[in-house]
């Protein structure tokens, strides 16, 4: 109970103490998928620890929309909860997860009682709006060596490990191109000494 108050400090304690009486904490498996696209949802998740990430799927392909990472929380799923219609994303845990769950029927008077608990997700909105601008500057002015390697960059300090175990197909998918694309640049960033692959895995060896 103590790790999940010290996580949740940035909220004022009596919410904290309301969040940890009606809410649930569970522990999910690296690769759970906690929501699918077109279901209600009936929780709010805030990530006490782990990763989590966000996708949508165009056509069989997967398309990173951004990770959950502890002390954050979905705002897709609060616009969806507080809308009352089906969820427009996927969300799978990256790592072992503990997530905290918060039955949506409470939103509408917690939004009301508690300022911080609308603090929350203004910050989130302000977090993915940025990293969306991110996105679009990465897909206009970066070529794919600068925009997979800034993406192992990243992978590597969520997952705190200079090893990324990942298909070609999955960072294909994450990158919204194809799997051939993905096996050429990396194998132009192996000969630039930049990452080297072994096994299954990427390791970043050298900076930009």
């Amino acid at each position: 109970m103590e790790s999940e108050k010290k996580i949740l400090s940035f909220l004022k304690p009596d919410l904290v103490e309301k969040i940890l009486q009606e809410s649930t904490v569970q522990e999910f498996p690296k690769g759970t998928e906690i929501l699918r696209a077109q279901q209600y949802v009936k929780v709010l998740p805030i990530v006490l620890d782990g990763l989590v990430k966000v996708y949508s799927k165009f056509e069989e392909k997967e398309l990173l929309l951004y990770y959950i990472e502890p002390a954050q929380s979905c705002v897709m799923t609060f616009n969806a909860a507080l809308k009352n219609s089906p969820s427009k994303v996927f969300a799978t845990t990256e790592t072992d997860s503990k997530i905290i769950l918060i039955p949506v029927k409470l939103l509408p008077e917690w939004l009301q009682k508690y300022p911080d608990f609308n603090e929350l997700f203004y910050t989130q909105y302000n977090l993915r709006y940025s990293e969306l601008l991110e996105t679009i500057s990465h897909l206009l002015l970066d070529k794919m060596d600068k925009r997979l390697y800034d993406y192992l960059k990243k992978k590597s300090a969520l997952t705190s490990t200079n090893s990324i175990k990942m298909s070609h197909s999955q960072i294909a998918n994450e990158l919204g191109t194809a799997r051939e694309v993905i096996t050429r640049v990396l194998k132009k960033l192996e000969n630039e000494e930049k990452v080297v692959q072994n096994a299954g895995e990427i390791k970043i060896v050298g900076e930009w």
